[in-house]
């Protein structure tokens, strides 16, 4: 593709995006009615995300709640200079000046703050995973729709526009039947050191914190390092390798595995976390004849961040910034390729797309339009359980086998 086809590619998809929160909806907004938002948890992550919703036309930030002090300051900066804060988010979800949320906290928080939200008529954007356990999805969807709800995953792949077209070229065919895809996020980042911090046990509602949590003393480094811990996240089945498993659900109308086989080592984290540094699945759909294989470490940043389907006539190679139709050997497929992104296959991050702006965009449009968002709850719960098999597997040491 040439440089001017891929800025027009991006530009196209953008202005769509943005041109359809101007539809009046069932509930009567319009462009120029504003989307009240609150924000629980502006931690790093849901900062960035809020940087992101302040471009979105129309939209601003009535309230943030967050349970340490430093963070509520940092959220209060990007909100609204009127906006509330609390530590409570019970008290963000009763004020009728917020229409919908942003939830940005640990895992294990995720689905009881997305029920009580739906619960309260808020609309809802949330990170991923959606769940923490497997038994959490039901719920969650169940919020969703018994209370007509708009609930987005932040599984942003699903709104960047190479990755849509991508997915239009696998259902056309063009690389043949695809029995077997692999997937990964390999980084080479010391981020496993315990280390003194200063943080001051006051300034936390730790108690809030732990949620449905075991009771446990305040732990600084846990509190900030949660993914890592199983209390709290489920270290890289749940942190990236949920990324990329959604693609592949989303590509080959998949739901969940049928049977998970993982291994875990701690090469550069040992006695500091408690989730393995570096690991493995693979992953069993066998209604659907497909295997899955997931590998992620912190030991090397070797292919980085990608999924590959392999088909009978050629794979498909896409990460946050292309994709590549390669021909199998032997075969008549011509070769082609959709690349977006500056750099290096397989970053973390590209200069385009802007697959936050354009994912928040999305959101926005459903909630204004009451369609139905590119990652709702059924999405996100069905990704969450390859990981949660996965991490079921890794933590038994047997073959996770699904159950209904």
């Amino acid at each position: 593709m040439s440089a001017f086809d891929r800025r027009e590619f991006l530009a196209a998809g953008t202005a769509a995006l943005l041109a359809a929160t101007s539809v009046e909806s069932a509930r009567g907004f319009r462009a120029n009615d504003t989307l009240r938002v609150g924000i629980i948890g502006p931690g790093g992550r849901a900062r960035g995300l809020m940087q992101s919703l302040k471009k979105v036309p129309n939209v601003t930030i009535t309230a943030v709640c967050d349970v340490w002090d430093a963070n509520l300051a940092e959220g209060k900066k990007l909100a609204d200079p009127q906006a509330f804060a609390t530590k409570a988010h019970e008290e963000l979800l009763d004020r009728k000046d917020v229409d919908a949320v942003l939830i940005g906290t640990p895992d294990h928080l995720h689905v009881p703050l997305t029920v009580a939200a739906c619960q309260a008529g808020k609309d809802v954007y949330v990170e991923k995973p959606l769940t923490h356990d497997l038994s959490e999805g039901k719920a969650v969807i169940d919020a969703q729709n018994q209370n007509k709800r708009v609930v987005q995953v932040g599984m942003q792949q699903r709104s960047m526009p190479h990755l849509v077209k991508a997915r239009e070229v696998l259902k056309a065919g063009t690389i043949g039947t695809v029995h077997k895809a692999k997937c990964s996020w390999n980084r080479n980042a010391d981020r496993a050191r315990r280390y003194k911090d200063p943080m001051d046990p006051k300034t936390v509602d730790w108690k809030r914190f732990l949620g449905a949590a075991k009771d446990q003393p305040f732990d600084a480094y846990k509190f900030r390092q949660w993914r890592w811990f199983w209390d709290f996240g489920g270290g890289i089945f749940t942190d990236l390798m949920v990324h990329w498993i959604d693609v592949v659900h989303w590509f080959l109308d998949l739901d969940h595995p049928q049977s998970a086989a993982s291994v875990g080592d701690w090469y550069s984290a040992k006695d500091v976390w408690e989730t393995p540094d570096t690991v493995q699945t693979l992953l069993r759909y066998p209604d659907q004849d497909v295997q899955v294989h997931f590998e992620g470490t912190f030991s090397s940043n070797r292919v980085g961040a990608m999924a590959e389907f392999n088909g009978t006539e050629g794979t498909l190679y896409v990460d946050r910034g292309r994709y590549e139709v390669i021909p199998d050997r032997g075969k008549k497929l011509a070769p082609s390729s959709l690349i977006l992104g500056k750099g290096e296959r397989g970053l973390d991050f590209y200069d385009q797309p802007d697959g936050e702006l354009l994912h928040l965009t999305n959101w926005v449009e459903a909630v204004r339009t009451r369609g139905k968002p590119s990652a709702p709850a059924s999405a996100g719960v069905g990704a969450a359980s390859a990981a949660h098999l996965a991490n079921l597997a890794l933590r038994s040491g047997q073959v996770a086998v699904w159950k209904a």
